[in-house]
């Protein structure tokens, strides 16, 4: 038994004089509780919202201040125009609005009865219903207090909109996210296994002094790879389309056009994680790691990112699949134009040209 624990201590000493050993078995532990516990939630906190308030009576600022004082809301502003109202939703500001129509308390008093109109930007559909079961909830509460100070019952009667998907089918926030997840994966994964591949074999070396130049050889092994993933979206579109019964509302050479660019940033990605690694599997460790999380979690489709506490939001900035998301959403779904999606543009073209640049300088023309 003596032997036996001499060989539990040895192991025990190996295990804790390797620190990435101790960071896997406590590290991540913590990473994950901390994440899908407490960073990663579905609930709905801070919704901005906007109000068109053509009452401006008791009765609607009485509404108001209920909704002011819920934690599920925030209140961007009161409009006094509803064509305001598209814009903030185009712009991706607001995710609710909320008009009272003129003579909304005389309405009450008198004829017992008013209508208030809820509409809810329905391109994540879950996010609408859940958005517009609370507002109905104050609303009711408003109205059971109304009724407990009135020996004559009154009826506050919500009119619900769902806007960009008045079907609330899911495909509208699904197909979006596994654009940007299949697009990401695929570009990033490939490109790295591929050039490191030729690595391991011994060939990159024949391909480095071949007549052609080094940055040639690297772009024509990343061009398969941008038409392999142009096809892959062109099936996705057309599964969309066709099976989901989802419509393309914007121009499809713009959603061909962005998508085209996410690739060449994944491709740059990959690149720079091509210079880095020597193995296959450490290639794909980085890359399947770095990338399906990362997509996953920070890019809107399954975890809404304003609930995230702020430094989790900063880094969400940094991932390319969370613009494109943006992006995909503004095109297909509610048929926006350039106009709308220049500033997401700008910045995948911005993580491109800096990813392309540092993979280019840390391309070693000569292998050690």
């Amino acid at each position: 038994m003596k032997k036996f624990f001499a060989f539990v201590q040895k192991e025990f000493y190996h295990v804790f004089r390797d620190r990435k050993t101790l960071l896997l078995l406590f590290g991540m532990p913590i990473v994950q509780i901390v994440l899908f516990g407490f960073a990663l939630t579905n609930e709905l906190k801070n919704s901005k919202i906007v109000i068109c308030d053509y009452a401006n009576d008791v009765s609607s600022q009485a509404i108001i201040a209920k909704f002011e004082a819920n934690s599920n809301f925030e209140l961007v502003r009161v409009l006094r125009n509803h064509q305001e109202i598209e814009k903030s939703f185009k712009k991706g500001e607001t995710k609710l609005a909320i008009i009272f129509p003129a003579n909304f308390n005389n309405d009450l008093l008198h004829l017992n009865k008013a209508q208030v109109q809820i509409i809810a930007d329905a391109s994540d559909p879950n996010t609408a219903n859940t958005l517009t079961s609370f507002s109905t909830a104050i609303i009711k509460d408003y109205q059971t207090r109304l009724t407990g100070l009135s020996s004559i019952p009154m009826q506050i009667i919500p009119e619900i909109r769902m806007l960009y998907n008045p079907e609330l089918k899911g495909a509208t926030n699904f197909v979006p996210g596994v654009m940007a997840l299949v697009l990401m994966l695929v570009c990033v994964l490939m490109t790295s296994v591929s050039i490191v591949k030729e690595k391991e074999r011994g060939t990159m070396e024949v391909l480095l002094v071949s007549p052609f130049h080094p940055f040639l050889v690297i772009i024509s092994k990343a061009v398969p790879y941008l038409v392999l993933s142009l096809v892959n979206l062109a099936v996705i579109l057309l599964l969309s389309v066709y099976l989901l019964e989802m419509p393309i509302h914007g121009s499809l050479l713009l959603l061909f056009a962005e998508s085209t660019l996410l690739i060449i940033t994944a491709l740059s990605l990959g690149l720079l994680i091509s210079n880095v690694t020597a193995s296959q599997q450490t290639a794909m460790l980085l890359s399947l790691m770095g990338m399906m999380l990362p997509t996953i979690l920070f890019t809107g489709f399954m975890f809404p990112l304003e609930n995230m506490p702020w430094p989790l939001q900063v880094i969400s900035n940094i991932v390319p699949s969370k613009w494109y998301y943006i992006i995909v959403k503004a095109v297909m779904i509610k048929g926006l134009g350039f106009a709308a999606i220049w500033k997401e543009t700008m910045i995948l073209l911005g993580m491109t040209c800096f990813l392309l640049l540092i993979s280019l300088k840390k391309f070693k023309i000569r292998l050690a």
